[in-house]
C-alpha cells in the first residue's frame, strides 16, 4: 500500500473512531479530568514558587518549573492510561465504567510515573534549547522533537498492554510506529480535520449569537463563552479521537485483529 493509500486508511480509522466516541461518549472524561487536574497543579506549583520567590528567576522557579513538567505529564499519562484501557474494553463489546480505565492505569502507575519522569527531563532540556538564541539550535530542537514523538507515540498503549521495562516500552513503542507511520499520519490529519470542523461550526454559532443579540454585553458574554466552550468541546474531541484511533492501529498491528467498530478501515499494512 502505497503513501495516499496509508493517508486514506488513517482517515477511515479516525472516522470509525467518531463513531465509537458516539457509542460510548464517557471516554472524553478523561481527557476532561485530566485537563482540570493539570491546570490546577500547574496553578498551584507555580503559584506557591511565586509566592515564595517572588518573580525573579531563581533555582527555586526552575525547580517549580520541573515539577510542573513532572506533574502535568503524569497527570496526562495516567488519564491517557486510564483512555486507552477503556477504548480496547470497547472494542472487545463491553461497557467499561471510569473506575475501571483508572483502577488500571493506578495498576501502571509506577511505569507510567517514570515515564513521566523522562518525559518531563527530556521536556526540560528541550526547552533550555529552545529559549537560546540561535539558529542551528532551533533546528537541532525541531529535529528532536519530531524524533522523540515518533519514538514515543504508542509508549501508552504498551506500558497499559505489555509487561516490558523502560527499556523496552521505548523500542515497542518505535517498532509499532514504524509498521503504522502511514496510517497514523492519516489518522493524525483525520482527527485534525474532524475538530477543525467542529472549530468553525461552534464559533459561527457563537458569532451567529453576538449577531443576534447585538452588541451589547449580553451578546459580547455570551458569545465569547460559547466560544471558550467551543475551544474546550474541541480539545476534549481530539484527545479523545486521537487516543481511540490510536488504540484501535496498536491492537491491530501487535495483535492482528480487527477492534469491533472498525470494519471499514483496511488495516492490512498495520502489522507488526
Amino acid at each position: 500500500m502505497g503513501f495516499f493509500g496509508r493517508l486514506k486508511t488513517g482517515w477511515a480509522l479516525s472516522m470509525d473512531s467518531l463513531q465509537v466516541l458516539r457509542r460510548e461518549p464517557s471516554l472524553s472524561v478523561f481527557p476532561l479530568i485530566a485537563g482540570l487536574s493539570g491546570a490546577i497543579f500547574m496553578g498551584l506549583v507555580l503559584g506557591g514558587a511565586v509566592f515564595v520567590t517572588g518573580t525573579d528567576p531563581g533555582p527555586a522557579l526552575y525547580g517549580a518549573l520541573f515539577l510542573v513538567y513532572l506533574g502535568t505529564a503524569f497527570i496526562s499519562s495516567f488519564f491517557t492510561a486510564a483512555l486507552v484501557y477503556n477504548a480496547r474494553e470497547v472494542f472487545e463489546g463491553r461497557d467499561p465504567t471510569l473506575n475501571d480505565g483508572m483502577a488500571a492505569a493506578w495498576r501502571n502507575k509506577r511505569t507510567l510515573f517514570v515515564w513521566a519522569l523522562i518525559s518531563a527531563i527530556v521536556g526540560t532540556i528541550l526547552r533550555a534549547i529552545e529559549s537560546a538564541d540561535n539558529p542551528i539550535a532551533d533546528i537541532a530542537s525541531l529535529i528532536f522533537s519530531v524524533a522523540w514523538g515518533i519514538l514515543t507515540y504508542f509508549i501508552i498503549p504498551v506500558i497499559v498492554f505489555e509487561n516490558v521495562g523502560v527499556r523496552d516500552m521505548f523500542s515497542r513503542s518505535g517498532e509499532t510506529f514504524k509498521q503504522t507511520w502511514g496510517e497514523t499520519a492519516g489518522a493524525g490529519f483525520g482527527v485534525g480535520i474532524i475538530t477543525v470542523l467542529f472549530t468553525l461550526a461552534g464559533l459561527a454559532i457563537a458569532a451567529l449569537v453576538f449577531v443576534t443579540l447585538g452588541s451589547t454585553a449580553v451578546g459580547a458574554v455570551g458569545a465569547i463563552a460559547l466560544a471558550v466552550l467551543v475551544v474546550l468541546l474541541a480539545f476534549l474531541l481530539g484527545s479523545t479521537l486521537g487516543s481511540v484511533a490510536k488504540t484501535a492501529l496498536y491492537v491491530y498491528a501487535t495483535e492482528g485483529k480487527r477492534p469491533e467498530g472498525f470494519e471499514n478501515v483496511d488495516f492490512s499494512n498495520a502489522r507488526s
